[in-house]
């Protein structure tokens, strides 16, 4: 299997992602698929044919094999690397839209296409519930198909068209059993990653919306405030009495001359 078009879709997201969201593609790129691609495929390479069982009866091997197998470990690995990494193409299908309608309009619709806010925001966040969903989804679905995350090296099965109970033997269990437990590891991994970015970004944004808000709500009254001393100024100009100039007054009124008393 061509595991490129992964390689390339996790090297688009990984500009859009944010620190935590870096180490969470470095995880899965290093730790899960390199590790898949380089040692997991031929460890199952011919587990089927591997597989015996002490019964020479037609189909009997086969039966039991589906039985305790009912989909190769490897594969159901295959497909967990595949889902799990499947939500990132959500952010990049995001950016080529943004980028698709600066295009069409011929302008600058946003700061940057691929900063984090607006609805990318919401695509990003999406996507981290969706991967969280889908690794714990395959953890439940790995314990729930082998009974617990153990690679037994005997199985007894009585399935038809076995003449009884027989003894199969699987191949390579303790190897197996070290891959598995490899994969429930980086799966856990991967979730506490995922809850912490989710976390920290629905913190971050939380606190930018209080932070606006504060902000509103301090200009609003800076400018209550200034509107208040500015009517203030106002009625105190046009409330200033009027002083009549009394000297004035009496100085502008004529003096009335004495009467002279006769002389005695």
């Amino acid at each position: 299997m061509s595991w490129s078009f992964l390689r390339d879709l996790l090297s688009g997201v990984n500009k859009y992602s944010t620190g935590i969201g870096r180490i969470w593609l470095s995880v899965v790129f290093v730790f899960r698929l390199l590790v898949y691609v380089v040692a997991a495929e031929h460890v199952w390479k011919d587990e089927q044919k591997e597989f015996e069982c002490n019964a020479r009866q037609p189909g009997c091997e086969n039966v039991c094999f589906d039985h305790f197998f009912p989909i190769s470990q490897v594969r159901l690995w295959a497909l967990q690397l595949i889902m799990v990494s499947t939500p990132s193409l959500l952010v990049v299908l995001h950016v080529a839209y943004r980028d698709n309608r600066e295009k069409r309009y011929k302008k600058k619709l946003y700061k940057d296409t691929g900063s984090m806010d607006g609805g990318l925001w919401c695509t990003y966040i999406i996507s981290l519930l969706f991967k969280t969903i889908f690794e714990i989804g395959f953890l439940i679905l790995f314990y729930k198909l082998y009974n617990g995350f153990n690679v037994p090296r005997l199985v007894k099965c009585d399935m038809a068209p076995c003449p009884n109970t027989v003894d199969c033997y699987i191949s390579k269990p303790t190897e197996k059993k070290i891959f598995l437990y490899f994969v429930v590891v980086t799966s856990v991994t991967c979730i506490i990653l995922n809850v912490a970015e989710l976390t920290y970004l629905i913190f971050k944004h939380f606190t930018r919306c209080c932070l606006q808000r504060y902000t509103k709500r301090v200009n609003r009254t800076q400018c209550e405030c200034q509107k208040l001393q500015y009517v203030d100024h106002a009625d105190t100009a046009f409330a200033a009495p009027v002083q009549t100039p009394t000297s004035d007054m009496n100085s502008n009124t004529p003096e009335k001359p004495e009467r002279m008393l006769p002389a005695e």
